[in-house]
């Protein structure tokens, strides 16, 4: 019997194009590989294979340009080092974007220094050169997990902070409360102010005592004891989210600070989601999505 020709996707060498007219990166791909599917091509984007003008890139609504060169690797980049509590989903010169376990503390306090995000990539970005420095953009309480950013320089820090509401596009957060909200999608608005006795943060309508927060929410399951909420900030205060949950009757899984009196699984039921934003530097824009915690999705199926 005859051996049939490999086909392109079969090859161990590298595939190149040359773009003729402007096009998404997922687009292009899609047509140049019909036998593969967008899941296939998010695979190559996430295993580094995927290179536009040599330069990697994971994007899959990257936009291509008339003469810009894609190559697709059909060899997988070899594995970075992933350290214990984080894993980096996103890295170039400029921005490292970092998905944290529950339990790992964004920034280093009095009692903890060593075992940080932020000591962490710090740590990671030395190894590279030793001259490297980590600039934290955005932080996570340290009983929350998800999506972190991180700066390589003081320079983007500074760009990202300064024009936050404006370039960040989603900030989508998942959390488990108990019970049933009255409403299975709303928009909480209220003024925070901290204690600085307890460290607690409160909710007022008094908007001369705090800093104004605005939290959407939709339901998106639910069972007889528990809701999973899609939870979307228009701003970002300490605590926002567990202290608008608790202020609606409904707090968080596992938030005993915030009034909850059950911890099923162990943990604070609060996941950084979604982050899109716009790249500082490129402009392009970027979106991660994580997967959902399987002990959320444990307590749904109860």
């Amino acid at each position: 019997m005859q051996k049939k020709n490999s086909n392109a996707y079969e090859k161990k060498e590298d595939t190149r194009f040359a773009v003729t007219e402007p096009a998404e990166l997922m687009a292009f791909l899609l047509q140049k590989f019909p036998s593969k599917n967008r899941n296939n091509i998010k695979s190559l984007l996430r295993d580094k294979q995927v290179l536009v003008n040599d330069k990697i890139t994971f994007q899959f609504n990257h936009p291509l340009e008339v003469n810009d060169a894609v190559r697709v690797r059909w060899t997988k980049a070899p594995a970075e080092k992933q350290y214990e509590g984080i894993k980096i989903v996103f890295e170039d010169e400029h921005l490292i974007v970092i998905e944290k376990e529950e339990g790992i503390l964004s920034m280093a306090t009095e009692k903890e220094k060593r075992k940080t995000a932020y000591s962490l990539l710090s740590e990671h970005v030395k190894k590279q050169n030793p001259k490297n420095k980590i600039f934290i953009i955005h932080r996570l309480d340290r009983e929350t997990s998800g999506l972190m950013m991180f700066a390589k320089s003081e320079t983007v820090q500074k760009k990202m902070q300064e024009s936050w509401q404006s370039t960040t596009k989603e900030r989508v957060y998942l959390a488990v409360i108990n019970g049933s909200p009255k409403k299975t999608e709303d928009t909480i608005t209220s003024y925070l102010v901290e204690s600085e006795k307890s460290m607690m943060v409160y909710s007022t309508q008094n908007a001369e005592r705090g800093q104004k927060a605005v939290t959407h929410y939709e339901t998106v399951q639910q069972n007889r004891y528990f809701s999973m909420l899609k939870v979307s900030l228009e701003t970002g205060r300490k605590n926002q989210v567990r202290v608008h949950l608790q202020s609606i009757g409904h707090p968080i899984v596992g938030d005993k600070k915030y009034g909850s009196n059950s911890n099923p699984i162990n943990r604070l039921a609060l996941h950084a989601w979604v982050l899109a934003f716009q790249h500082p530097i490129t402009k392009e824009q970027m979106h991660f999505e994580t997967a959902i915690p399987t002990k959320f999705a444990s307590l749904m199926n109860r």
